[in-house]
């Protein structure tokens, strides 16, 4: 078994309306029965806990989708599952995600109730402009009014913000991160606009309906980013994530540190370290499919297989490498290729430490092409 985390992820695919940009697992429905999905929920929890006894909890995380979206007595209900199913950490951290809506930050207060402790807003931009652009239903002023309440109803608070948007220049995204610096907490997640196959805005980027930055000048976005906020006391921990020291999102240093997790819910994922391997595992996509299974047969298994030890270290070098602090270097033979790795050293890409595997600054900017280099 790792030391490295093991943590619960409970997937919520329900949201308000589709964001042109999104390809996560989420839908959008007129009514959903939430009494039938809270009990899916908790079979499914009560199944996965057989697989991973001995385990402590030190993470929960609703994701989505819009998990705000759920009653916030589901998010009890699972909760207080988890804790009959596992020992869980002394500081237990619960990440809820949500979006700035009005009706939803109201119900901050009952989630914090719930036992949600951190929560991760979607606020992606503070111009009005920029949202509709983005098919936000929020606009500035209700961005600005949820992190408030936020502020007052939980210990730790997140959000997101996107960049790189058509129009954006290095000297308009540095004034638009002053003023997210200004609201901000402990911890601020930033990340790049890409064009994604499958979402809305595919067809409209194909017919040059608008244009996003040039890739040197997406390029000098990602150094002001860096730049300003390491200044301001929050460097990046991970390729889109800043916080202050102590305030990384232990969830999501259980993925990249290689740690386990078990994934409920439509679309969601999960690894389980057992004496034969490290299991992959993925629950059914399709939310209908996916709650009559789960209540019927106590799981909605799609994917569960035993990943080969090449395909392990590879996956750990991948998302460590993410991570400001690297991986150890010991042990990642035969996975990566050694000459490749002093070439990449040698241009500067990783860190010439020979103890650990670590991206230097300008290598995290060009991260996928180095791990695809650098994996044989």
């Amino acid at each position: 078994m790792t030391d490295r985390g093991f943590a619960v992820y409970v997937h919520w695919p329900f949201c308000e309306s589709k964001c042109p940009y999104c390809d996560f697992n989420s839908h959008v429905r007129e009514s959903v029965d939430e009494a039938a999905w809270r009990a899916a929920l908790l079979r499914s929890l009560d199944s996965w806990a057989e697989e991973a006894p001995g385990r402590t909890v030190g993470s929960v995380f609703f994701g989505g989708g819009t998990p705000s979206l759920m009653a916030p007595e589901t998010a009890g209900a699972v909760l207080e599952r988890v804790r009959a199913l596992w020992p869980v950490a002394d500081e237990l951290e619960v990440t809820l995600e949500a979006n700035p809506g009005s009706v939803e930050a109201g119900r901050f207060r009952a989630f914090a109730e719930a036992g949600v402790n951190r929560l991760s807003l979607g606020v992606q931009s503070f111009r009005d402009d920029e949202l509709a652009f983005l098919g936000r239903r929020h606009d500035a002023r209700a961005a600005r009014s949820a992190l408030e309440l936020a502020h007052g109803a939980f210990p730790r608070v997140s959000f997101d913000l996107i960049y790189a948007l058509p129009g954006h220049t290095a000297a308009a995204w540095a004034a638009r991160l002053d003023e997210a610096l200004r609201l901000a907490g402990e911890h601020l997640s930033l990340y790049q606009l890409t064009i994604e196959p499958g979402t809305a805005f595919a067809p409209r980027a194909a017919r040059g309906d608008f244009l996003l930055p040039a890739e040197d000048e997406a390029a000098a976005l990602y150094e002001t980013t860096q730049e300003r906020l390491a200044a301001a006391g929050l460097p990046a921990y991970e390729i889109s994530n800043h916080a202050r020291p102590g305030a990384a999102c232990r969830h999501n240093l259980v993925y990249w540190r290689g740690g386990e997790w078990i994934g409920v819910g439509p679309g969601a994922h999960g690894r389980i370290d057992t004496p034969e391997g490290r299991i992959a595992t993925a629950e059914r996509r399709a939310p209908e499919a996916w709650l009559s299974e789960a209540a019927s047969e106590g799981r909605a298994v799609r994917e569960r297989r035993l990943l080969e030890p090449l395909e392990a270290k590879q996956e750990r070098i991948q998302t460590g490498l993410r991570l400001a602090e690297g991986i150890p270097a010991e042990g990642l033979e035969p996975a990566i290729d050694t000459g490749r790795l002093a070439h990449l050293r040698d241009e500067c890409l990783l860190s010439a430490r020979t103890d650990r595997l670590r991206a230097t600054a300008a290598g995290r900017q060009r991260l996928d092409g180095v791990v695809r280099y650098l994996l044989v």
